[in-house]
């Protein structure tokens, strides 16, 4: 039991999870910069101009339940590898639809990449894996900190590639394939359990609840709530971003430098986070959040010069690192370790469920309910309220909560 709370062991397992959010993590922004724009080129129907990163977003939500209790029994490292092979095969399927002219293959080159995205979303949980209890918020900052690097290596890199080969955006899939192949190599240094496969069973454990159960648990449902809505929010706005940008007369280098931007602000705030959690609370940080999305909705309202985008979107980032990594903390301590592989797989199933609905909903919101980009980016900056107070209600409630189960 000491081992599993060493924080000498979970720091080291935090620099590899760091490294690997850093340059797996690149293929993300990279992708979702160009996704919407080379669904726009190839598909006839504008209001399906984002499907390919729906695509991506469904391939996560259909591997979250089916990927978790795979890292529980086999443990992280292989569930990490198969991610990475999959964003691999993925990223060389697209580049294939793109050469061949074909949507189709486009599109399932994009579920495959939701495979690594699924893979990827677990870095934070395992960092919280071999982590004592002080250092769990900190350790799951630290691997979102990581998004700085792919921040800086994703956007820039496809502004060398994207435009590199006849056929718009097959270079960015050819990259995204070397990340991920080149990554992947990181994960051999990770020490982590190595799943229940190989692991001895203690003489007494405590029964692990039923997702019914789990779903009665007032805390799990309000962190999987706000998990929720921060992630399709940030979702609904960035993947319209590209097409907003270039739509009101800006250019693709524009859009990558906002997006560079806005990824910046998803994980730069990650090294002060955890710490922000532990001294106020995570349900404070949480709300803080949600009101920081807000502004970044009004302020995209009140303009389209690329001031606004690129204030709008540096909140946009800011408002989700506080919401999603509180939910994220708030997740990891409701649980217990023998109902890991349920709850965070369900978790993510349902999270990324409702971001593939924000993603369908951003194509359609942003070419299909006005007549000019100005419109449709009100549209979809318009569509973040209900979400909001959503979110805002389950947190009030569960405050609320507290004196009673005191």
């Amino acid at each position: 039991m000491t081992d599993f709370i060493d924080d000498r062991r979970a720091k080291r397992n935090v620099g590899v999870l760091v490294a690997a959010q850093a340059i797996l993590g690149a293929q993300m922004p990279m992708i979702f910069v160009i996704g919407g724009l080379a669904g726009g080129m190839m598909s006839s129907n504008p209001c399906l101009a984002t499907l390919p990163i729906s695509f991506i977003v469904f391939g996560s939500m259909m591997t979250a339940p089916v990927l978790s209790p795979f890292m529980q029994k086999h443990g992280r490292r292989a569930g990490f590898f198969v991610g990475a092979i999959a964003g691999a095969l993925g990223a060389l399927i697209a580049a294939y639809g793109l050469y061949s002219g074909s949507f189709g293959i486009l599109l399932l080159g994009s579920l495959f990449t939701g495979i690594y995205m699924s893979a990827g979303g677990f870095f934070r949980f395992a960092a919280a894996d071999t982590a004592s209890d002080a250092f769990r918020p900190k350790a799951i900052s630290y691997v979102m900190a990581g998004g700085l690097g792919a921040a800086i290596i994703g956007p820039q890199l496809n502004k060398l590639v994207q435009d590199a080969f006849v056929v718009p955006f097959v270079g960015t899939y050819l990259a995204v394939a070397a990340l991920n192949l080149c990554g992947m190599l990181l994960f051999f240094a990770l020490d982590l359990p190595k799943g229940t496969k190989n692991t001895p069973k203690p003489v007494a454990t405590i029964a692990a609840r039923s997702r019914a159960e789990l779903l009665r648990d007032p805390r799990i449902v309000v962190a999987i709530i706000c998990a929720m809505v921060a992630y399709a929010l940030m979702n609904l706005v960035m993947t319209s971003t590209p097409l907003a940008v270039v739509g009101c007369g800006f250019t693709k280098n524009n859009a990558n430098d906002i997006v560079s931007a806005h990824v910046l602000a998803m994980f730069a705030p990650s090294f002060f986070t955890g710490h922000l959690i532990a001294r106020f609370g995570v349900e404070r940080i949480i709300a803080a959040g949600l009101v920081i999305l807000l502004c970044a909705g009004i302020v995209a309202l009140s303009g389209v010069t690329l001031g606004n985008f690129f204030v709008a979107l540096i909140l946009l980032g800011l408002g989700w690192n506080f919401g999603f990594i509180g939910a994220t903390t708030m997740l990891a301590a409701s649980h217990t370790p023998n109902e890991r592989g349920v709850v965070q797989g369900m978790n993510d199933m349902i999270v990324f469920g409702m971001v593939t609905l924000a993603s369908l909903a951003s194509g359609g919101l942003m070419n299909c309910s006005g007549g000019t980009a100005v419109e449709g980016w009100t549209a979809v900056n318009l569509a973040m309220v209900p979400f909001l107070v959503l979110a805002g209600g389950a947190l009030i409630w569960l405050t609320m909560l507290r004196p009673k189960s005191a």
